[in-house]
């Protein structure tokens, strides 16, 4: 059975959003963030402080492109007043870890070992603090932030080892809202 469907989204007083064909641009106090959408025929309203998606008769597909949209708007308007953050540790039992900043890249030194250090990218818009053990990821972008958390995760993956015996490691401890 077909109904109308939509989703309101309250836009805060210091927060900006535009649309320019597919491509949606917020803008706030923590910088500015865009990213495309495939609207389809989904219809896209931004009145007075508020963002409307709707479907005048919408069946199933069209609701969960709704609910996804919405949830990803949220989350872009939470991002330009509060930047997203990650917490990671650095956990070594065997040989101590140093992590260092080169450019766009990390370095990780004497993991296990390895004469060779392994390097993770970090996506651009990302910014990382390292103090000691703690690794602190910030980004206005969600899924920036939890690719750059994601990527030292990767790095540090231990092969062809008992993970029993060689628990060393970055790991994520801490996300934006919850702790791990």
């Amino acid at each position: 059975m077909k109904k109308q469907f939509c989703q309101e989204i309250i836009l805060p007083k210091d927060v900006e959003i535009r649309k320019e064909k597919n491509m949606i641009f917020v803008k706030g106090t923590q910088g500015e963030i865009s990213k495309e959408f495939n609207f389809g025929k989904l219809v896209y309203e931004n009145k007075d402080k508020k963002v409307v998606v709707s479907h005048p008769s919408s069946t199933k597909k069209e609701k969960r492109m709704i609910n996804t949209i919405s949830a990803h708007l949220r989350n872009m308007i939470e991002g330009v007043q509060k930047k997203f953050e990650y917490r990671l540790k650095i956990c070594s039992s065997h040989f101590l870890i140093n992590v260092e900043t080169k450019g766009n890249e990390i370095l990780i030194k004497n993991f296990l070992g390895e004469k060779i250090p392994r390097k993770c990218k970090i996506p651009k818009g990302a910014e990382i603090e390292i103090n000691k053990d703690i690794i602190i990821v910030k980004s206005s972008n969600k899924e920036i932030a939890g690719q750059a958390a994601a990527n030292f995760e990767a790095a540090t993956k231990i092969r062809k080892r008992d993970r029993r015996v060689f628990q060393d490691g970055i790991f994520i401890t801490h996300k934006t809202g919850r702790e791990i």
